[in-house]
């Protein structure tokens, strides 16, 4: 029980990093602004326009510092080595005075005062047994855990990864609805967790799932996705033909998958990206016409350098 109190108190301090990384990012899109506005205005607007850039740095140099704090104090929650430690460890954070965490806190300390009867009371409360989902569970460790919160995003796509090929996870409507609802989640790094488990769930269905009709589903649902993470996903359904069925009038045919190709080549046009450009190109030779031709019109509206999505591509979410 004491365990499930500790959790608490490590998520309320998260919490807070959360609302200071949400402030850097703020702040980052301000500066992105300003850098916009430079070039747009006169020698003597610059110096004004620098100083505001000056101030904003600053600041996220101020927030940077006070995430990793929050950070730490949210690791070391569950690093003490004697309840000794441990409660001067929760006491000190009383000292914060932060609502959130004094709250959770406060309930860790009576939960490690409390009687063995009242704490069999407590297990017993339905409340106190919360049961994740698989989903649930993943999106929990992306509020939470350090590696998943850093700067480096390759633990969150091996997270996502690692989720979506556990067996039958990738096949389940539940778990997929629930990770696409945290797409927009508050907290940018649960979104980008979301994000990336999602393009590997329907990456998943898009090139194994037996049933086309599914398959074809998850390529537009990938198509429709905006974010570059879902390029190298389009690009392997673009060059991977394959067969699989389709229920008809007379029952299940044998089919193959030329229409989630060309889905997926079209949209890799509108990104309009390098390796885009060049798996476009590949497409060439492919062995369906209708892809064929597909791609050599691109090739032709677009001979130059593909350095960025096109304006149309621009509203896809």
């Amino acid at each position: 029980m004491i365990g499930l109190g500790l959790r608490q108190v490590q998520e309320a301090l998260n919490r807070r990093a959360d609302t200071c990384q949400r402030e850097f990012v703020k702040l980052s899109e301000d500066l992105d602004a300003l850098g916009r506005k430079m070039p747009e205005v006169g020698p003597d607007e610059r110096p004004a326009l620098r100083n505001e850039q000056n101030q904003l740095r600053s600041q996220q140099q101020e927030l940077a510092a006070e995430i990793n704090e929050w950070r730490d104090r949210g690791r070391l929650v569950l690093q003490q080595n004697s309840q000794s430690n441990l409660r001067n460890y929760l006491n000190s954070l009383l000292e914060l005075e932060d609502p959130g965490v004094t709250a959770a806190v406060q309930h860790a300390l009576f939960l490690l005062d409390a009687p063995e009867e009242e704490l069999a009371k407590l297990a017993d409360n339905p409340l106190e047994r919360v049961q994740l989902t698989a989903a649930g569970r993943l999106l929990q460790r992306s509020r939470t855990e350090y590696d998943l919160r850093g700067t480096d995003p390759a633990p969150r796509r091996r997270a996502a990864i690692e989720f979506a090929n556990r067996p039958s996870i990738a096949q389940d409507d539940a778990l997929l609805a629930e990770i696409e609802g945290a797409i927009g989640d508050p907290d940018p790094l649960v979104r980008e967790v979301a994000v990336l488990t999602a393009i590997q769930l329907h990456r998943f269905r898009a090139l194994r799932v037996a049933d086309l009709a599914v398959s074809h589903a998850s390529v537009q649902r990938l198509a429709q996705l905006n974010d570059r993470s879902v390029i190298p996903v389009l690009i392997e359904i673009a060059e991977k033909p394959r067969t699989g069925y389709m229920e008809g009038e007379q029952g299940g045919q044998e089919m193959e998958n030329s229409r989630s190709r060309l889905v997926a080549l079209l949209r890799l046009i509108e990104w309009h990206t390098p390796d885009a450009k060049q798996a476009v190109h590949a497409r060439l030779f492919d062995r369906e016409d209708q892809i064929v031709r597909a791609a050599e019109r691109a090739l032709e509206l677009f001979p130059g350098e593909w350095s960025g999505p096109l304006k149309s591509a621009a509203g896809a979410s």
